[in-house]
């Protein structure tokens, strides 16, 4: 699955994207600003926004007026203008931000980058727009080992589904580990340019509050587990709790990310 298709799966209900990755948003949010840093005033723009999350705990710092949104999906922009009224909010993508040099003191992109079509396009443009010496961050997950659900779940994967599981796990997604992020920012001419890894977590009811959102096909899990035939979902559902303990009531998963800073 290419970035771009993996994209285009996260545009559907922004409730289930809440139950799937979204869960996460508040603690990664709050995270990442406490990683780079931010001003109260500051005017800072958060590209592919989603429904909001990260808009939203920005805007929590700087105040609503001072926050513009982005996002590729009219369904999740129409969500994050009703969640934050005092943003602007607009349906746009990273690759073409519709906004002239230096229009702000910072932008961020949350679980974004690896979904953008052309990745050193769209953190080029978000260098373009913010004024010299203002901050660029991003941040993604550790698919590799640190992001315990999607882990959990791909591991499954080639369990049950040996032959197609490898080219669609996210793990092999570009600009996942560190050094290929803080790379991109040096290769777009960002300076000062440094990372590290963010930890939080999520909290769940139950397995089926975690496995709910993916027979719908959301993100790049949700359509692979969404294609299988109804046996083999069944067995990467089983497959799945098994690896996360079988848990019968509420249990919590930890997460990392990785994420990249740098002065435009």
């Amino acid at each position: 699955m290419s970035q771009a298709e993996g994209a285009a799966t996260f545009r559907a209900s922004t409730d289930l994207y809440g139950r799937f990755v979204g869960r996460y948003a508040p603690s990664l949010s709050a995270a990442l600003i406490k990683a780079v840093g931010i001003e109260a005033g500051s005017r800072l723009l958060d590209v592919g926004c989603g429904p909001g999350g990260l808009a939203m705990a920005l805007a929590d710092v700087v105040g609503a007026e001072n926050v513009v949104a982005v996002d590729p999906s009219e369904p999740f922009a129409e969500t994050c203008r009703t969640r934050l009224p005092g943003a602007d909010v607009r349906v746009a993508a990273a690759e073409e931000l519709p906004f002239p040099d230096d229009s702000f003191d910072g932008a961020f992109a949350q679980l974004v980058v690896n979904f953008m079509s052309d990745a050193e396009r769209g953190v080029g443009e978000m260098k373009r727009v913010v004024r010299p010496g203002g901050a660029v961050a991003a941040c993604t997950w550790d698919y590799a080992d640190g992001m315990t659900m999607l882990r959990a779940f791909w591991d499954a994967a080639h369990e049950v589904a040996p032959d197609e599981a490898p080219q669609a796990d996210e793990a092999t997604m570009r600009y996942c580990t560190l050094p290929e992020l803080t790379d991109l920012w040096r290769t777009v001419g960002l300076d000062e340019v440094h990372g590290g890894e963010l930890g939080v977590s999520a909290d769940y009811d139950d397995f089926d509050d975690l496995w709910a959102p993916l027979p719908s096909g959301l993100g790049p899990a949700g359509a692979f587990c969404a294609a299988l035939e109804p046996e083999l979902q069944e067995a990467l559902r089983v497959a799945c709790a098994r690896r996360l303990g079988d848990p019968s009531g509420p249990f919590s998963l930890d997460a990392r990310a990785w994420y990249a800073v740098g002065s435009a």
